[in-house]
């Protein structure tokens, strides 16, 4: 039985609410742009969210390529929708537009 990569993407972004794929974990990021979209999740209140490592797994890292149509990882989804990488994190949420898209998802600050 083959494996159906696209299958398994999509339902890792669809059955959960905001899910980054990254190189490593969101506790060890393996490279400075997807250790800088975890800091921005966090900064947009977020504590709870899904992170796939590329790295642990070839076929997904090529398969998010061609489900996305976008060359790069970090990749982020929310709500089974494609909102960019890295560099497009970063302008939303200094536009303060990412913030609100994932208002719903953030932890209120203790």
């Amino acid at each position: 039985m083959s494996r159906d990569v696209q299958a398994e993407i999509k339902e890792t972004v669809e059955k959960s609410p905001v899910v980054l794929y990254m190189k490593g974990t969101a506790y060890a990021p393996m490279c400075g742009f997807s250790g800088h979209a975890i800091e921005i999740l966090k900064a947009c209140g977020l504590k709870d969210f899904v992170t796939v490592d590329v790295l642990s797994d070839q076929d997904i890292r090529a398969g998010i390529k061609e489900y996305s149509s976008w060359p790069t990882v970090p990749q982020l989804y929310v709500k089974g929708e494609f909102v960019g990488g890295c560099d497009i994190m970063r302008e939303m949420y200094q536009a303060g537009e990412l913030q609100q898209q994932l208002a719903e998802f953030a932890t209120a600050a203790s």
